[in-house]
């Protein structure tokens, strides 16, 4: 004759198992590494409304919130052009000619939330550009020194 199992036993067993088999089904689903980077920086114009588009990446946004962050006035867009591109963790680093910090932004519900503000030249860019170095942003513009940004700032050393 087989044991049998008494039901407050088994009962506590399943008791003690449930949660653990609950908890692991709840937890998210995540595959990793991912290497969010873009190899090279992308330059975007502004449309009259201020909207840019990268269709490799595909992504748009508006500038006017940005333009007006740094310069105090948004009206006239149409034309310039901004410098994004992508670190490996997924945070864009955006920059144009004239401003005097690098944005970083990661992603929100339909929106980039600004994450860092970084401040890189007292003066404002002059011909900025961006180079991946992973794991950091390579940030260049005439008459300054390189910088390797991150999304907390710039890294010590700076080059």
């Amino acid at each position: 004759m087989g044991t049998i199992m008494n039901p407050v036993f088994r009962f506590a067993q399943a008791s003690f198992i449930l949660p653990f088999v609950l908890l692991a089904a709840c937890a998210p689903l995540a595959l990793k590494p991912a290497d969010f980077g873009w190899p090279v920086e992308s330059v975007l114009k502004a449309d009259a409304s201020g909207m840019v588009q990268e269709n490799r990446y595909q992504v748009s946004f508006s500038i006017k919130p940005l333009v007006f962050e740094e310069k105090e006035d948004s009206m006239d867009v149409g034309g310039l052009s901004v410098r994004v591109i992508r670190d490996q963790a997924g945070y864009y680093y955006i920059t144009s000619s004239g401003f005097r910090h690098v944005y970083v932004f990661g992603t929100g519900d339909g929106a980039l939330v600004l994450e860092n503000k970084i401040l890189v030249s007292e003066k404002g860019l002059q011909s900025p550009a961006f180079n991946a170095r992973p794991p950091y942003v390579q940030l260049l513009s005439a008459g300054e020194k390189p910088r390797l940004l991150s999304r907390s700032g710039i890294q010590e050393g700076g080059r």
